[in-house]
């Protein structure tokens, strides 16, 4: 049994639904951002974490290639070109679509005032329309990184269903028509009703 700490509103959306794909169990508590929740059991204060055997695990994406890879689904063997290249397209992911939206986010509310630049966001739009174009242009196959599903289509979905909320637009008819696929997926739409 997993427990995942975070809400649903966060990047703790990413973990549960690679668990829900690997049809693992799994406890969801409740946690939020540097609440006393979060702090009991990870010093950083950020959510998501995941507890397993006593460990405690951190980042979403590291939790969901530990569970990838321990589980023997949704990603490629570790070595393999296959795996490079779905670790190429997340770094890609994290890189240029989830790193401009956390700068949205950061200016936004995660800063204190003092520190916001809310024009920044504006050229942070820009940056992620481009890069969502761009991305597009490199998926080649039914999913972000190749002929099966992995965690690179949990974490870029997840990108293009946070820029809704967050009011970065983007342009890609091919990147639209790819979210409403990794939409329609079961696993999603039961993590979706958890919320």
């Amino acid at each position: 049994m997993y427990e995942v700490f975070g809400t649903l509103s966060s990047r703790a959306f990413r973990v549960v639904w690679a668990l829900e794909e690997l049809e693992l169990p799994y406890t969801l508590i409740d946690a939020k951002p540097h609440d006393s929740v979060i702090s009991a059991v990870s010093a950083s204060g950020k959510v998501p974490a995941v507890r397993v055997d006593g460990a405690v695990l951190t980042d979403s994406t590291a939790i969901m290639a530990y569970l990838a890879d321990k589980h023997g689904s949704l990603l490629a063997s570790a070595g393999t070109l296959e795996r490079a290249h779905q670790d190429a397209m997340i770094h890609a992911i994290i890189d240029e679509i989830d790193a401009v939206l956390w700068a949205g986010a950061r200016h936004s509310f995660v800063l204190p005032k003092e520190h916001r630049i809310p024009e920044v966001k504006d050229s942070l739009k820009w940056e992620f329309n481009r890069n969502v174009s761009r991305l597009a242009d490199r998926i080649t196959t039914p999913f972000a990184a190749g002929n099966a599903f992995t965690i690179a289509d949990i974490l870029l979905t997840h990108c293009l269903n946070w820029s809704i909320s967050a009011k970065f637009d983007y342009e890609s008819r091919k990147m639209q028509d790819y979210a409403k696929e990794m939409r329609a997926r079961p696993a999603f739409q039961r993590v979706r009703a958890l919320g």
